[in-house]
């Protein structure tokens, strides 16, 4: 068994996704998650920014999580601040695990002295179908155990190759006592955060693995057609004229999301003050049967506020039709729409349960760790 108080570096882009105060959540709540457990933790984020406008978004966001002297960016040439490079080594060369969210960190004199090093994947399908199918290195080698947040990955349900890994199936963690429910109603619309474009399509099996655009255009008149409002904050480039035309004819009323989710704080309050979300997943998700649930969900439930989400094939792994409702196509978002609205206080306290009994850091790490330290039991 590994000690209790273990020692563990986590990796991730924390500065380096600006305006996206959902990605800061997504992983602070991983830190926050793992000193909850009783752990020590250094947050690292690899960079090649040394700009003074990325310092300052990363010290905001560790003071913003109460990570001051537990967090250092690691940039060019093995700079390091606000730890010292020999602070950072030190670090890694006495800690126990590494957590390394996207396989950011790649340098081998901070990686490999770590004895435990998990590689999380946060865009399941597209990792491992990048790196088997397109052949661009996912930085999969080296580490020691892989977890995905794609629960099918590796079963007969979902066909996306393993490149050749056991993955551990997680759900992505929250910190409950962050999201309370007492936030008052702000916004009675379904609201959500998205990008109309991600990374690049695949194609595998003569199957297109695409983006929300895909999933989207073919759910376009569910907004026309619902009672309640849709007002996601969706990044959507200007020159998509046909797209932005088309969501506006099916009354999607499009909010910016830097203006309203581009901060953790202004993040929560636009989840909490939503009456529920809408989630529109990447087709590749959809079209893999991967598994994908999301993280923002996962706030948006802890905050006991119902998600109706596309089906990627969560709902083989979570407790559907109360608080959170899975759909395939338009007629299923609409009914999933009209049964929140029907018994709203119903599915606000399921979708609080759910998170509590499913989603809680302290119920899902405890299983990341046993399993990237081998103790595990079969």
């Amino acid at each position: 068994m590994p000690p209790e108080r273990l020692r563990i570096v986590l990796a991730a882009m924390v500065a380096g996704v600006p305006d996206h105060g959902g990605w800061i959540w997504a992983v602070m709540q991983w830190a926050l998650g793992l000193r909850s457990l009783g752990h020590d933790v250094l947050l690292l984020e690899p960079t090649d920014e040394t700009t003074p406008a990325h310092d300052a978004a990363f010290d905001a966001a560790v003071e913003r999580f109460g990570m001051t002297g537990s967090a250092a960016m690691v940039g060019p040439g093995r700079r390091s601040r606000p730890l010292d490079d020999a602070e950072v080594r030190a670090w890694c060369a006495s800690a126990d695990l590494l957590v390394n969210i996207g396989g950011v960190l790649a340098d081998a004199e901070l990686f490999e002295p770590v004895g435990a090093r998990v590689y999380v994947d946060v865009d399941p399908g597209f990792t491992q179908l990048w790196q088997a199918v397109e052949g661009i290195d996912m930085r999969l080698g080296g580490h020691t155990a892989y977890a995905t947040v794609g629960l099918n990955i590796g079963s007969p349900a979902c066909d996306v190759p393993t490149c050749g890994l056991d993955w551990l199936p997680i759900l992505p963690p929250v910190v409950l006592d962050r999201w309370p429910c007492d936030h008052p109603l702000e916004r009675r619309a379904l609201t959500t955060v998205a990008n109309w474009r991600g990374y690049g399509s695949v194609e595998h099996g003569g199957v297109l693995h695409g983006q929300k655009a895909h999933s989207w255009r073919a759910l376009l008149p569910v907004a026309a057609r619902s009672a309640v409002p849709c007002t996601p904050a969706l990044a959507i480039h200007p020159r998509e004229r046909h797209d932005l035309a088309a969501l506006d004819e099916h009354h999607w009323r499009l909010l910016d999301p830097a203006a309203v989710a581009g901060t953790p704080e202004g993040y929560h309050r636009f989840v909490s003050g939503s009456l529920a979300e809408l989630g529109i997943a990447k087709s590749g998700y959809v079209v893999s049967r991967c598994g994908w649930f999301s993280d923002r969900s996962a706030c948006y439930l802890a905050a006991g506020r119902p998600v109706i989400a596309q089906d990627t094939g969560f709902a083989h792994h979570l407790p559907v039709g109360e608080g959170l409702l899975a759909f395939d196509g338009i007629d299923d978002a609409l009914e999933a729409i009209a049964s929140v609205e029907a018994d709203y206080d119903r599915h606000r306290e399921a979708a609080r349960t759910i998170a509590t009994d499913h989603l809680d850091a302290r119920r899902v790490l405890p299983r990341l760790i046993d399993h990237a330290t081998g103790s595990a039991t079969p």
